[in-house]
């Protein structure tokens, strides 16, 4: 059985995006455990399938229109789903369209997470779930956050999706609430790349190397010298009783040599305001990324994922967060491991990082007592999907 999979990768312009990677890693080697196949929906095809070893189909070209153009485009490609229309010659969601002729269903993968601040994965992800289903595919939701700006019709878009779909899953409560109150089941878990690339129970333990740094350019409107100032200091405070830092960009350039950007380049930014040193390693790929996180003895951060790989390992975790879905995400990830030090990027504490350093044996105790139930209960959604889309 194939499955079509749509997350958001692909490297364009040198810049790999490790968290969306790797939730597309992950759903790929869960069923690939499960004995199903995939088709990938990607950014850069051809880049992809090299790196995944997987037949890639590029996006469905929604890239740049406004609201209007979009749900035009959602309809044509309804239509020619269901042989109401046809595509012009060359339309890139031919090879979607394909695709859908030889799979057994479609997965919506974490990544392109559902908000008003990008419509365009609102109106994407619900035109693919439509064709799927004028084509009598069944659908997967899975790994998601819903919001919390769903403005401008794409809360009824977003509900209209997850109705559509057989089995829906979301990483948070906040999410989880939301799908609830529109009268839909929902399964709510641990983000879906929590554990990829896993060796051993032994991974857990609180970590005995750096305090490893990933922080986003997303200041959320503040002032950013005044918060690169206030993350230097924090970062400092850590080094000088923490430990050694390195800094680990998750969206960055991929490959080492090239000229810093995306978060390589806030990263050094704060490092030439910082008194202590520190080194950088390269963006890399996603497995190395979370070994990494989970071998830290602290991790300061501010992306999503850099916490979702550490927190199962017992790493005590700052989360830094910008706005509320920065916060219900960096919050949601914490909690389900038994911590909850989340900061306002309007104010960043050293007692944050104290508190999380005195805290390590408590907090990779919690971890230790939660993680078979959340492994477990993590097998079984994958179960799940496979059953359903593998007919």
């Amino acid at each position: 059985m194939t499955v079509l999979t749509i997350g958001d990768i692909g490297v364009v312009s040198g810049m790999m995006h490790i968290g969306d990677e790797a939730m597309f890693e992950a759903a790929r080697d869960e069923l690939a455990a499960r004995g199903v196949d995939i088709v990938g929906v990607s950014s850069a095809p051809a880049e992809s399938e090299r790196r995944y070893g997987v037949t890639m189909v590029p996006r469905l070209g929604f890239a740049g229109m406004d609201r209007a153009a979009s749900q035009a485009r959602l309809e044509e490609l309804t239509d020619a789903a269901a042989g109401r229309g046809r595509l012009a010659a060359g339309d890139p969601a031919e090879r979607v369209l394909a695709a859908l002729d030889r799979v057994s269903g479609v997965l919506n993968a974490g990544g392109g997470n559902l908000a008003s601040r990008w419509p365009v994965h609102i109106y994407e992800r619900s035109a693919l779930v439509a064709m799927a289903r004028a084509r009598g595919l069944p659908v997967v939701v899975t790994g998601q956050t819903f919001g919390p700006d769903l403005e401008h019709g794409d809360e009824e878009r977003v509900a209209s999706l997850v109705r559509a779909a057989a089995l829906t899953s979301v990483r948070e409560s906040v999410s989880g609430a939301l799908v609830r109150s529109w009268g839909l089941p929902v399964v709510e878990g641990v983000d879906d790349a929590s554990f990829l690339g896993w060796r051993s129970p032994a991974e857990t333990g609180g970590g005995s190397g750096a305090v490893v740094v990933s922080l986003s350019g997303w200041f959320a409107g503040r002032s950013a010298p005044d918060v690169e100032q206030r993350m230097a200091e924090l970062v400092d405070h850590a080094a000088r009783t923490v430990g050694p830092v390195v800094f680990h960009a998750h969206f960055g350039p991929w490959g080492p040599g090239e000229e810093p950007a995306g978060d390589a380049a806030l990263h050094e930014r704060v490092r030439a305001r910082m008194t202590e040193t520190s080194r950088v390693l390269p963006t890399g790929d996603s497995v190395p990324a979370a070994s990494l996180a989970r071998s830290a003895r602290l991790l300061i951060t501010s992306r999503y994922h850099p916490a979702v790989f550490a927190a199962p390992a017992g790493v005590p975790v700052v989360a830094l967060a910008a706005d509320d879905y920065t916060r219900i995400k960096l919050s949601g990830a914490l909690a389900h491991w038994g911590q909850s030090e989340v900061q306002d990027l309007d104010a960043l504490p050293a007692s944050a990082v104290d508190r999380a350093d005195a805290g390590r044996d408590a907090t990779s105790a919690a971890a230790r007592e939660r993680l078979e139930g959340l492994r477990s209960a993590a097998a079984r959604w994958w179960d799940d999907v496979a059953g359903v889309l593998a007919g």
